[in-house]
């Protein structure tokens, strides 16, 4: 198939597995995207159909179509990168894609598996993302640090990494208090001082505190502590 003909084949499917209800429901979740764009295809029918499209040889030629132009055509990009099993080219396809990401959804899906097998390798592209300008870049590099690097591969150069990220994006601060509130489920006593010493902005602070107390693997005398850390919203 050329180019436009894989586009129609992936829009054909995708309209065909639309689930109107779910399309009015999600669209709801991502203010950031057009609803017009939003196909309406629940995640794991979306998967699923990652599978088999992604046995096809078309699915090359699909990860060099970009832009996209609807909202699942993006999610299929994600998880047809996210299964490349070379490090080195599924570096490439992630950088290639980011630019283009414009939803925290879309970049939230992408957790490449080979990432887990090249850590060291990994964090030279996290610091990367994380210093760059772009939103869901840095979101990703952050979300890559709490995916991959909070149990037996944990550093508080880490954290430290990520508090040193100061933006006005809320999709991005928003991943920073989520990145706090897992690292103290997980990280306690290494990543408490963070917040004791109000290293966050006050918003970023008082949400992770909020999405750690949320949280069953946060102990009822740890939140009753952290409750008592909250800063007055000026």
């Amino acid at each position: 198939m050329d180019r436009s003909s894989v586009e129609e084949y992936v829009r054909t499917r995708l309209f065909e597995l639309r689930d109107l209800k779910y399309r009015e429901f999600h669209s709801k979740l991502m203010p950031t995207v057009d609803p017009e764009l939003i196909i309406g295809v629940r995640t794991p029918k979306l998967r699923n159909f990652a599978k088999e499209f992604g046995k096809m040889p078309e699915a090359e030629e699909f990860l060099k179509i970009l832009p996209h132009k609807y909202y699942e055509e993006n999610n299929l990009h994600g998880f047809l990168v996210e299964a490349i099993k070379d490090y080195g080219e599924c570096v490439t396809a992630v950088n290639t894609f980011l630019p283009y990401v414009d939803n925290w959804a879309t970049c939230d899906l992408m957790r490449p598996k080979v990432f887990k097998k090249h850590l060291p390798k990994l964090l030279e592209e996290i610091r990367r993302w994380i210093e760059t300008d772009e939103t869901y870049t840095i979101r990703f590099g952050i979300e890559m640090l709490m995916t991959f690097y909070l149990d037996e591969q944990f550093d508080i150069a880490y954290p430290e990494l990520v508090a040193g990220v100061y933006s006005e994006e809320y999709y991005v601060n928003m991943m920073i208090a989520w990145y706090f509130a897992t690292a103290l489920a997980k990280q306690y006593e290494a990543v408490l001082p963070y917040i004791e010493k109000q290293r966050l902005e006050r918003w970023t602070h008082n949400k992770a505190i909020q999405k750690a107390i949320e949280s069953y693997r946060i102990s009822p005398e740890q939140k009753a502590y952290l409750r008592t850390l909250k800063v007055k919203q000026s």
